[in-house]
């Protein structure tokens, strides 16, 4: 897939602007603040329907501005498309594929796929579980929309149960078989939701490896193993042996949202053990080995959105990163940076079709 040319209006720090895109690599330079990384945003927004910073649609409206939209065409194999995100600042969230509205936004993900490499990359290593959570499901929801389907339909049952249990707390009463209607489809959706994280994890694991051992020529052994109640019993019986304790905490203690991904370097938690340059090549060769798995599913080549990535990685890295994705065939990138000169160097060395916006 490629973006042709991108349009936005309100979003953020820009008013309006456009731009007409190179189909191999695309580079935004420019002052800190000057809006470089919202661009990629809008980018996302195309992908994925939302920010990669995790903001309040509303928080994305240009100040004083009453929506913004983002408009982009999208070269296919067979035919161009035009997709539109619309927020009116009073109503809904809309995204059109050539002027037809998606009944539900999640039909979208998955037409456009996108990995996104950012500073931000760093908490899925420092922060809690949650983090690595999303990071996983929208991973899978890419390329499996019978997941996505899965996933919504547990959360909205979960946060049924847990207002339940929120009432009965604040009403003192208690209504077993009321709080049991939600155990089926928690079960069912679970299950479902848990059986694929398996078997995604097992399929990737492979493949982040490989790209580990490229990226950082060192000989540390790197895995990533998926934690989750349901390795150790069903869910029906999780939800049974922690009903009083639901009740006490008038929230679900457990089950697959408390699920989380362990990155392990030599058996020991990178977290706490590998230094900040096998962090960052740990988490280069995780989001390749994403675009390289949505690429085999697809046959899509999934945009590439690398944001302020010479302030966390050396030059040589970064010639190194991009012409390692351009080996691999992986599609259009997009890359942001402060200094033009520097940006100007490393792609005149990979040697490819490029264009610099100064923003």
């Amino acid at each position: 897939m490629i973006i042709k040319n991108l349009k936005i209006f309100n979003f953020k720090n820009h008013s309006e602007n456009s731009f007409d895109f190179s189909p191999e690599i695309n580079c935004f330079v420019g002052n800190n603040g000057a809006g470089k990384t919202n661009i990629l945003d809008a980018l996302h927004y195309l992908s994925m329907a939302k920010s990669f910073l995790g903001n309040l649609d509303a928080q994305n409206i240009l100040q004083d501005s009453d929506f913004f939209a983002i408009e982009a065409e999208i070269q296919g194999d067979e035919k161009n498309d035009i997709i539109k995100v619309q927020l009116p600042k009073e109503g809904k969230k809309i995204i059109k594929k050539n002027d037809k509205t998606y009944e539900r936004i999640a039909d979208h993900i998955g037409f456009l796929p996108s990995v996104m490499i950012s500073p931000y990359d760093a908490n899925l290593i420092s922060d809690g579980s949650e983090s690595r959570r999303k990071f996983l499901d929208a991973m899978i929801s890419q390329t499996d929309s019978d997941y996505l389907f899965a996933l919504i339909q547990y959360q909205k049952t979960l946060q049924q149960r847990n207002a339940l249990l929120k009432y009965f707390a604040k009403n003192r009463t208690f209504d077993l078989d009321s709080l049991e209607i939600y155990n089926e489809p928690l079960t069912k959706f679970g299950t479902q939701i848990f059986e694929k994280r398996q078997r995604f994890v097992a399929s990737i694991l492979p493949t982040i490896q490989h790209f580990y051992e490229i990226i950082s020529k060192g000989n540390e052994k790197v895995t990533v193993i998926y934690d989750s109640n349901l390795n150790e019993q069903n869910f029906e019986e999780i939800l049974n042996e922690n009903l009083e304790k639901d009740r006490v905490l008038t929230y679900t203690s457990r089950g697959i949202h408390k699920d989380d991904l362990r990155f392990e370097m030599n058996g020991n938690l990178i977290k706490k053990f590998g230094s900040q340059g096998q962090q960052k090549s740990f988490l280069i060769a995780l989001k390749l080995a994403q675009i390289k798995r949505i690429k085999d599913i697809t046959n899509k080549n999934p945009i590439l959105l690398l944001d302020d990535i010479f302030d966390k990685l050396d030059d040589n890295r970064v010639s190194q990163l991009i012409e390692l994705v351009n080996q691999q065939n992986f599609g259009q990138i997009f890359i942001t940076d402060t200094h033009r000169e520097r940006t100007e160097s490393v792609v005149k060395r990979i040697n490819e079709e490029s264009k610099i916006f100064q923003i």
